[in-house]
């Protein structure tokens, strides 16, 4: 044991000896770095100084040939010649002798010779003075703060403060599945709050946080339980819709879509479900031409420029004024009579739990279950073409409904 104490502490003077080696290193390099910034300082100031002497130069050698011009005028013997330029002389002398005073006489130098920097090392040396070495232990557990912890929709927010008289490098949260499941991590950085989103409908998750340094991982918080919304408010999502080039306008806080064209094309909403029951309403605020809008749900890489249900990623009823049809796959199957018009009503139910689709006109079941084993994440999803405004209904309770 003896052996290994010295052996250790050879080592680690070694490792500090070459730690202060670094920062002597980085200190002379930043030494260079200054007395260049200094170098660099002297340099502009003599060439402006040089600039200002050659201009003083410029002017004296001026100043001192109509000196001379003057000098010569008065030699002249012939009285009417001197008279013609001797105005002229007076004027330009004066002017001279102004712009001399101006210029030269009062003009300071354009830079001080005094180098008008300091240096401030003053948090520096405190550094150095409080260069020490601490204790790496695992950080205490963090403190979840309740108050400011939220869940909304579909997302929950969970924030916690700093384990105190502990070196923490980052932090890791986890939540459970919604059901009482196992934990698993949704962050791992150095925010001391985080939201996830994508989150099941009606679930209450645990949450739990860790702190970690070089030295490993410490002990988890308190568990945190959060309520997912138990019904979902959501609007389109423009984005996911297809952006500025989708063809489609949204209004009313995108709760509101048409199209420009005779093309169909689909428009998602902005949240995705995979278990749960879950119902959204459709009203036709305009309908005017003899085309038939789509109503369902869809993949996340669903077709958007065609009618929903065209593709495998669609699960659709599409609707006349007399009549309606299920559609998945380009396959439309099951006549149902009934149609809408401006001011109807589609009803969408989604319940993930039996894995089923029903659809409601005008509050009455359009025909039977349309679809059923619906297993994944589905999208709330309209395809529309020019003629049609919709506008969606969240927030609403699901109907009870034959399932036979």
């Amino acid at each position: 044991m003896s052996d290994k104490v010295t052996e250790s502490c050879i080592e680690f003077e070694r490792l500090v000896t070459a730690q202060c080696e670094a920062l002597i290193e980085a200190i002379h390099a930043r030494r260079e770095v200054l007395l260049e910034a200094i170098r660099q300082d002297k340099d502009t100031k003599i060439r402006t100084l040089k600039d200002q002497q050659a201009s003083c130069t410029g002017k004296l050698q001026q100043t001192t040939g109509l000196i001379q011009f003057c000098i010569e005028a008065l030699k002249e013997t012939d009285s009417a010649a001197f008279l013609q330029v001797g105005s002229m002389l007076i004027n330009r002398v004066a002017n001279t002798d102004m712009t001399w005073h101006q210029e030269v006489t009062n003009a300071a130098p354009r830079v001080s010779p005094i180098i008008d920097l300091t240096l401030d090392d003053s948090s520096v040396v405190r550094a150095i003075d409080n260069l020490n070495f601490i204790q790496m232990k695992l950080p205490l557990a963090p403190i979840i703060i309740p108050e400011d912890c939220s869940a909304e929709n579909n997302s929950v927010t969970v924030a916690w403060q700093p384990p105190s008289h502990s070196f923490v490098q980052g932090y890791v949260l986890e939540l459970d599945d919604g059901s009482g499941g196992e934990f698993r991590e949704v962050y791992c950085g150095k925010e001391t709050i985080c939201t996830v989103d994508g989150l099941h409908f009606n679930s209450m998750y645990n949450a739990r946080v860790k702190a970690f340094n070089s030295t490993g991982e410490g002990e988890y918080s308190e568990l945190v339980g959060l309520q997912t919304a138990e019904v979902a408010w959501f609007t389109f999502d423009s984005v996911l819709s297809g952006g500025a080039g989708s063809g489609m306008s949204f209004s009313n806080d995108n709760r509101t879509v048409s199209a420009d064209g005779w093309e169909h094309r689909v428009a998602l909403g902005s949240v995705g479900f995979s278990r749960g029951v879950h119902y959204w309403e459709f009203t036709i605020d305009k309908y005017t031409a003899d085309t038939d809008p789509a109503f369902g749900i869809a993949r996340i890489d669903v077709a958007r420029d065609m009618m929903l249900g065209k593709d495998d990623k669609g699960f659709a009823m599409y609707i006349d004024r007399q009549r309606s049809w299920f559609q998945h796959n380009s396959i439309h199957e099951r006549r149902v009579e009934g149609g809408i018009s401006t001011g109807s009503t589609i009803g969408v139910l989604l319940d993930l739990e039996r894995h089923t689709l029903h659809f409601i006109v005008n509050e009455m079941p359009q025909g039977s279950v349309a679809f059923r084993d619906l297993y994944g994440v589905f999208y709330p999803a309209v395809s529309v073409n020019r003629g049609v405004t919709l506008t969606l209904h969240t927030g609403l309770d699901a109907p009870h409904m034959d399932y036979h």
